[in-house]
């Protein structure tokens, strides 16, 4: 017997009591944990504890004004120098306005994989923001494009605004789609050997610019 239909074989033999008409929405399962957190979604609060979290990771965060996102976009991708920046569908136009045109890609279609590889950044939006844990999450949704265009680029310009800020993860699965495609990015891609010896950009960008809209 391998370890598989061993573990399916112990799974059978719990379920053996269970009426074949009983479904899992028939037993209630009490979650009595706290679903909210400290800090109220989208408050000042959860957007300070948000941006320290990020910048304890080694993100650079940026609190931006509405009318400077743009602009401040432009700037970040600009000290990039040369290279190529992919800007999903679905990113306002108000806040790409200020990026060269010449370099922009969209991803439509679809970027092979040697052409995303060249790119040398990614700007995208979010579907929500976790304040408690520094997390920000993203589920394919307009502006964000597919996870493959997270991954590649060595650097990451992320927009949140400040209403995607909740405070805990149990708060913010309440809000998000399970079945989406969903990417939590804590920080620039790192890893570290036995030694503890630190690498970034292993498996994801190596830099994270965070803007946060307030």
């Amino acid at each position: 017997m391998n370890a598989r239909t061993e573990v399916l074989d112990r799974i059978r033999r719990a379920l053996d009591d269970v009426p074949a008409s009983e479904g899992p929405q028939d037993v209630p399962v009490p979650r009595q944990y706290s679903r909210g957190g400290q800090q109220p979604a989208g408050s000042a609060a959860a957007v300070e504890l948000l941006a320290e979290r990020l910048a304890e990771y080694g993100a650079s965060v940026h609190l931006v004004s509405t009318q400077d996102v743009g602009s401040r976009v432009g700037q970040l991708v600009a000290g990039l120098g040369t290279g190529s920046v992919v800007v999903p569908r679905g990113f306002p136009p108000e806040w790409r306005s200020a990026l060269d045109p010449d370099r922009v890609l969209t991803d439509e279609p679809r970027l092979p994989v040697a052409e995303l590889d060249r790119a040398r950044a990614v700007v995208t939006t979010v579907a929500a923001a976790i304040a408690t844990t520094g997390t920000l999450v993203l589920d394919g949704g307009p502006g964000q494009g597919r996870r493959a265009l997270t991954l590649v680029p060595d650097v990451h310009v992320c927009v949140v605004r400040a209403g995607q800020v909740v405070a805990s993860v149990p708060e913010v699965f309440s809000a998000l789609d399970p079945v989406r495609p969903l990417t939590f990015v804590s920080g620039p891609s790192a890893t570290s050997d036995i030694e503890l010896d630190r690498v970034e950009g292993v498996h994801g960008p190596r830099t994270l610019e965070a803007l946060i809209v307030v």
